[in-house]
């Protein structure tokens, strides 16, 4: 449950929690369902999550690796795209960006809504191109996404480091 959640230390300061603790229980990446969220997870549940902050592994081929790759980014998407239709509007994309900043006493809200509507505009210019002065940027679809996300490594920054722990050697 997400209650459960509470007691993991390492997320209790983090700034984005509450958008970590939803994506567990998103069913889009729990891959279920289109929409909506789940009461609960089991083992299994907690594995799929889990599953999308494993390591690269060195035997993976090209197709693998992208496919890899799309999969982090959906679930990546998914955090930001909270109302599950399909775009990262600005209002979402500013409400994560005043979450990261909220720790930091000496920026104020609007200074944070300004580093969010430069961000998507820049997102509207690297997607769509130059607009037109009656054209409205409507979002970023997953398609867009993938084209910002290009050339940055996020296969190695999105994991979990798991210490490898020789389980025989505590028999003895």
């Amino acid at each position: 449950r997400k209650e459960n959640f509470d007691s993991i230390p390492d997320l209790e300061f983090n700034p984005i929690r509450g958008k970590i603790v939803h994506a567990f229980f998103d069913k889009r990446n729990l891959r279920q369902e289109s929409d909506g969220l789940a009461d609960e997870i089991n083992f299994e549940d907690f594995l799929t999550i889990m599953s999308y902050f494993r390591p690269i592994e060195m035997n993976m081929d090209e197709e693998q690796l992208d496919r890899f790759r799309k999969e982090k980014l959906k679930f990546l998407f998914h955090m930001y795209d909270s109302d599950h239709d399909g775009k990262i509007t600005l209002q979402e994309y500013r409400n994560v960006v005043e979450e990261l900043l909220s720790g930091n006493p000496h920026l104020e809200k609007e200074s944070a809504r300004s580093i969010a509507d430069g961000a998507m505009m820049e997102a509207a210019s690297i997607c769509v191109g130059q607009m037109g002065p009656d054209q409205v940027y409507e979002g970023i679809t997953f398609e867009d996404f993938l084209k910002m996300w290009q050339g940055i490594d996020i296969e190695t920054k999105m994991h979990v480091r798991f210490l490898n722990v020789d389980t025989i050697a505590h028999c003895y």
